[in-house]
């Protein structure tokens, strides 16, 4: 489809990082805690155009390697596969510690939820390993094929994050409170990401 591999895959691996607790997720839910469900939104638009920022950079690396090295993105797609692996067993190992720690004032929700998002470290890191599994050089049509996906990143994220604010506006609390849950979530999030990568991986 429009050059991207294995479309269901590439849709539910977005759906997956989405709902990996992160930044971007403490900063929807402290939010929406803050200023309700229209501060959860601003939020939202804040974290979607700082991923789009992030997204059309990596874009932007993974373009001129395929331009320059085409031979070279075969061994590209299989690191890719592999950190995708590795973050997965980072899940599943990971020791319960303190949760990151993010801060939002009251007010300017849009402003702060994209500065966090821009200044996430891995999310650069993650969209150049990301974007590369999914990309079929026989089928691939450069902006086209990069557009759509950052059109279905956009659209899941959305979608996502909207749904989010609005539970957490409804039960805040409660989701804040259920740790042995979220750990477990996270540890099957792990799983499958080892799964998609092994998947990935493959022949």
């Amino acid at each position: 489809m429009l050059g991207i591999s294995d479309f269901g895959t590439f849709c539910a691996s977005v759906l997956l990082f989405l709902a990996l607790p992160g930044p971007g997720t403490f900063a929807l839910l402290t939010s929406t805690a803050q200023g309700g469900l229209r501060a959860g939104a601003a939020a939202t638009a804040g974290v979607l155009v700082g991923d789009q920022v992030l997204l059309w950079l990596a874009v932007g690396g993974v373009a001129a390697l395929l331009a320059a090295h085409p031979g070279w993105f075969g061994a590209i797609q299989y690191a890719g596969a592999a950190y995708l692996a590795w973050i997965g067993l980072q899940l599943i190992v990971r020791r319960e510690g303190a949760p990151s720690v993010v801060r939002i004032t009251p007010g300017h929700y849009l402003r702060q939820a994209l500065l966090i998002t821009l200044l996430n470290p891995k999310a650069i890191v993650f969209y150049m390993a990301f974007f590369p599994l999914f990309i079929d050089p026989a089928q691939h049509r450069g902006l086209v094929t990069f557009g759509a996906m950052a059109v279905t990143i956009a659209l899941i994220s959305a979608a996502y994050c909207l749904t989010l604010c609005a539970l957490a506006d409804r039960v805040s609390a409660q989701v804040r409170t259920h740790r042995r849950l979220a750990r477990w979530l996270e540890r099957a999030a792990g799983a499958c990401l080892i799964g998609f990568g092994l998947k990935l991986a493959a022949p």
